[in-house]
């Protein structure tokens, strides 16, 4: 069972007139160079190819046996390369005796099922985009087992369509946060994960070396056994998912969760190899956990048990069907379109740093800090190492691959890996994109707020924590170093990704905050079961994102944002008290894939939707933010104070549906031109890409 040479990619990462870098992830070292060409379309509708360099470096890292990880960087021969042209790539490769390149692989082939070029061009495309009129691609939230179809496919669908017409087609794809679900893990994915996981790195990182009590019956077993690793991850990890039956622990089983999410070649693999197992072979080889034993009291709990194992199996399986099928899709988006990527909690686990006391009890356990380590790690090694290399020194990728060498815990190495990954403060970056693109780091960054929230439910009145701040002072001081190193100036547009929407949806989170958030006081846990990170639920950390929006002064700020499982577009002119404004376009999509709202929360959630819809729409809400940081609507009974942090006018922007919000699956797709912005949904449904429009913002200063 020879592993394919191509795990995944090619991936194309950061993109601009100085560097193209492409991402590819091997299964043996290869020696390998990039081509760049320009391509001309001829009057008979033919392409000539001309060659602009073929000068390039390749930084490989060796994550394991049997992976390894290739950044390929081609630098131009003269100054530049050149912008708003149609671009091509190709990578050549050598095992010592042969060159060969992508074509070998099957990858180059027009209207071939694994073609990863568009039309009858010759090679993957891409272009430097430097004018203001332009389009991108930007979500979050994508989950083997989630529910509905992956719009990933509908992007690249719309890329079939523009490929060739620069001024519609997508010049970057922003992957928001959730790229991988490392908390949640498909039943049926659990044994193929860590089968490719051994197969992938070898049978090192012993982790009862970091736990002893994981040499003992049950953990010994469960901990490789479907469904077995949640009382695990909860009492010796610290971790609160309430989904972590299946969660993943070691470096490799992160590694092979990637490769399966961002290209088929593994998908093949297995396939060829019949390791597609069911649930019945699962349990005829011991690889099912179950919480009652097989035996009197316990057989018809038990019996039940498996009943509801058997179900959710194939429930899950089903749903990763649907995410397969659609995978030579997904790797020929990403092999054309400049992507850039950043972190939410779930690439590494649900909650992550969601207070301090979840921080200091996962930092204290020396099983759960590792798994948050590797997440970190293979975070790096999949998506943070292609968004701004130069970001990552000699002093990191030698003592990154020191570590990958052996894997031992517990030795210098891992202490040195372990410290180096905890303490990286440049998880954040800017894309060199028009306009430029600020990628907030919302999860290592944090600060949290001590002084008490007083907080009423019924008669009882208590004092509770607020919510964390999603970027503390010395995070800010980063982002702005980073601003300006990156050659942005005051009075330019600016774009700021962040994972967590800055401004959500009113009523929502007023439901959030009214009746979910004060059961904490009673003692129920309901923040780990729901995301209460927005940036509303902390005034002082809301408060200093628009300070920071008012120092920096862009002429208009444009923020992209997911997680929240729900689209959403909008518009704000926000006011400080000292006379200073700002506008500002948020623009939310979410989820790629992933729908929820199901049960009662679900239920909840959409009809205060539907009441939100109707208060909301065509209407203007007003705003503003008291010295205690307190936020408030304004009506006819409350007027703004005299101290006062902030006051501004809200407009939620509509569908050409007639709605504020939209929650099945879909990406975003946002055009600006000099004078507006145009921001519209893509989903895929039967075999088709759909398109729903937000309406058109006028700007009046322009972009």
């Amino acid at each position: 069972m020879k592993l394919p040479t191509i795990l995944s990619g090619p991936i194309l990462r950061k993109v601009d007139s100085t560097g193209i870098h492409i991402w590819l992830a091997t299964s043996f070292r290869l020696q390998m160079k990039g081509e760049l060409y320009q391509i001309h379309q001829k009057e008979d509708s033919t392409y000539s190819y001309q060659l602009l360099s073929n000068h390039s470096e390749v930084k490989t890292i060796h994550l394991g046996k049997n992976l390894y990880m290739n950044l390929v960087k081609i630098s131009p021969v003269t100054k530049s390369f050149p912008s708003d042209v149609l671009l091509g790539y190709n990578l050549l490769f050598s095992n010592g005796t042969k060159v060969f390149d992508l074509s070998d692989y099957g990858l180059l082939t027009p209207n071939s099922p694994d073609s990863i070029v568009y039309g009858e061009l010759l090679y993957p495309s891409f272009f430097i985009n430097s004018s203001e009129n332009s389009t991108l691609l930007y979500g979050s939230c994508r989950k083997f087992h989630g529910k509905g179809n992956d719009t990933l496919v509908s992007g690249d669908l719309l890329l079939l369509e523009t490929y060739l017409d620069l001024e519609k087609r997508p010049h970057s794809l922003f992957l928001l946060g959730d790229q991988i679900y490392a908390d949640d893990v498909a039943d049926p994915l659990f044994s193929i994960i860590t089968k490719l996981s051994k197969k992938l790195i070898g049978k090192r990182e012993v982790l009862s070396n970091l736990d002893q009590r994981l040499k003992d019956e049950p953990f010994s077993t469960s901990i490789n056994q479907i469904n077995g690793r949640q009382f695990i991850m909860k009492n010796f990890c610290s971790f609160t998912s309430s989904s972590a039956q299946n969660h993943l622990m070691k470096f490799g089983e992160f590694a092979a969760m990637y490769l399966l999410s961002f290209s088929p070649a593994l998908w093949e693999y297995l396939q060829a190899n019949n390791m597609y197992p069911t649930f019945e072979e699962e349990v005829a080889n011991n690889n099912v956990y179950y919480m009652f034993p097989n035996t009197e009291p316990y057989a018809s709990e038990r019996l039940k048990e498996h009943q509801k194992l058997e179900a959710r199996y194939n429930e899950h399986w089903e749903d990763i069907q649907s995410t397969i099928t659609n995978f030579t899709n997904v790797r020929r988006l990403l092999a054309n379109t400049p992507t850039y990527m950043i972190f939410d909690d779930h690439d590494i686990t649900d909650d992550w740093n969601l207070s301090a006391d979840w921080e200091t009890h996962v930092s204290e356990s020396p099983l759960g800090s590792h798994v948050v380590t590797n997440g970190l790690a293979a975070y790096w090694a999949f998506q943070g190492f292609g968004n701004s290399p130069e970001d990552f020194d000699a002093s990191f990728l030698r003592t990154m691959t020191r570590y990958f060498k052996k894997f031992t815990v517990n030795s210098s190495t891992y202490h040195q890996w372990k410290e180096l990954l905890t303490n990286f403060q440049s998880w954040h970056f800017v894309a060199p994109t028009v306009p430029k693109t600020l990628f907030l780091d919302t999860r290592t960054r944090r600060d949290f707020d001590f002084i008490p929230k007083p907080i009423k439910i019924g008669n009882m009145m208590e004092e509770n924590l607020r919510g964390p701040i999603l970027i503390s002072d010395h995070g800010w001081h980063d982002l702005t170093k980073s601003l300006v190193k990156s050659g942005w100036r005051g009075n330019q547009p600016l774009a700021i990704a962040s994972p967590t929407p800055l401004y959500g949806i009113g009523l929502i989170e007023s439901v959030l905050n009214s009746y979910v958030y004060p059961m904490r006081a009673l003692g129920i846990p309901v923040d780990h079961a729901l995301d209460y990170e927005a940036w509303k639920y902390n005034g002082k950390g809301f408060s200093e994102f628009l300070r920071h929006i008012f120092t920096w002064k862009p002429s208009t700020c444009i923020i992209l944002s997911g997680d929240v499982h729900y689209a959403s577009s909008l518009r704000t002119t926000v006011q400080s008290q000292s006379g200073e404004e700002a506008t500002i376009l948020q623009f939310t999509s979410s989820p790629i894939k992933n729908m929820s709202f199901a049960g009662i929360w679900g239920f909840l959630m959409k009809s205060a939707i539907w009441f939100n819809t109707l208060k909301r729409k065509k209407k203007n809400l007003q705003r503003f933010c008291m010295n205690d940081y307190q936020m408030m609507l304004q009506n006819k009974n409350t007027k703004t104070p005299l101290l006062f942090h902030w006051k501004e006018t809200i407009k939620y922007l509509s569908t050409s549906t007639d709605s504020i919000i939209e929650t099945n699956n879909n990406i975003g797709l946002l055009s600006l031109t000099e004078h507006s912005a145009q921001n519209s949904l893509l989903s895929y449904r039967d075999f088709e890409k759909h398109e729903t429009a937000f309406d058109v913002v006028t700007l009046k200063d322009g972009v």
